[in-house]
């Protein structure tokens, strides 16, 4: 944990988790209730998708209204294309509704949005580019989504690299880091077949690095979503609302502490330079007296 004094700018990771997303809206609400400013924010996979609504001006409630969509089977759009069973065409369409046809770099609030390039490995971070091109990249899960081609690039879900993406806040300006994390939890589900198996392998392998990720995060926000659907909380979406809201209420009072540190040792500082220090001259004045005493015996 890295705390600057001098920096109170707060940035603000949101994880993946695919329906139950709905819970980074919550955290958001908890943010906009407290009055506290976000300077920058980040995203992986629906985090992505949250965070491009807030960083273009669209206010926590307004947000929820698109809880009811974010379930599998009203952005699935099966597809006979190669590398995976659906597009992310419904995805695409949503923002171009939403927010329309426009780039990272005019948001409102600085916005990064991760992916990986499943021919190399490397983590890609959108800071600039077309915005549904971007999520709709990060939001493509290996093998079930078609993956998106953005520069000569393939590009699938960002979390395969960092779930939480906390790595681009810094240089983004942010001095307090607050990580949101949807997928804490202590146990997985029982396999019922092999897609349960493999499906579980791929989330202890994302999970195992995410938890050291957190680490480097000032405030993280560990929720244990387990009983929620990964593919549909259509029924539960202010329970789960409810879920990410709560617990960044009382972080809440942790960022305050932060800021509130951050603005003493601005203020201490502040004088130091203002108020005349004397201690070298009272030094010097206590050596000449100790010489004279000397002299004098």
């Amino acid at each position: 944990m890295k705390l600057n004094p001098f920096n109170t700018r707060i940035g603000l990771a949101l994880g993946g988790g695919a329906a139950k997303g709905i819970a980074h809206i919550g955290a958001l609400k908890a943010f906009e209730e407290e009055h506290i400013r976000i300077h920058c924010i980040s995203g992986t996979s629906v985090g992505a998708l949250v965070a491009s609504y807030y960083a273009f001006g669209r206010r926590a409630e307004s947000i929820l209204s698109i809880g009811s969509t974010l379930n599998l089977s009203k952005i699935l759009n099966f597809t006979l294309e190669r590398g995976g069973l659906f597009s992310t065409n419904a995805i695409r369409e949503m923002i171009h509704r939403d927010l329309g046809d426009c780039r990272i770099e005019d948001a409102d609030i600085p916005l990064a949005i991760c992916a990986t390039d499943i021919e190399t490995g490397e983590q890609l971070i959108f800071r600039e580019g077309n915005l549904a091109d971007a999520v709709c990249a990060s939001m493509a899960v290996p093998g079930l989504f078609v993956p998106v081609e953005v520069d000569g690039r393939i590009l699938v879900d960002g979390g395969l690299v960092e779930n939480v993406p906390i790595s681009p806040l810094a240089g983004m300006g942010a001095g307090i880091i607050v990580a949101v994390d949807l997928s804490h939890v202590g146990r997985y589900p029982k396999p019922e077949d092999t897609f349960d198996v493999i499906s579980n392998a791929i989330n202890i392998g994302i999970d195992f690095n995410t938890r050291k990720q957190l680490k480097k995060a000032d405030i993280a926000v560990p929720l244990d979503l387990s009983r929620y659907s990964l593919t549909n909380n259509a029924d539960c979406v202010e329970e789960l609302y409810l879920e990410g809201y709560r617990p960044m209420k009382k972080k809440i009072r942790r960022v305050l502490w932060y800021k509130r540190l951050n603005l003493f040792i601005y203020l201490l500082k502040a004088a130091l330079r203002v108020l005349p220090l004397k201690v070298p001259e009272i030094i010097t004045d206590l050596k000449r007296h100790a010489a004279a005493v000397r002299n004098r015996s």
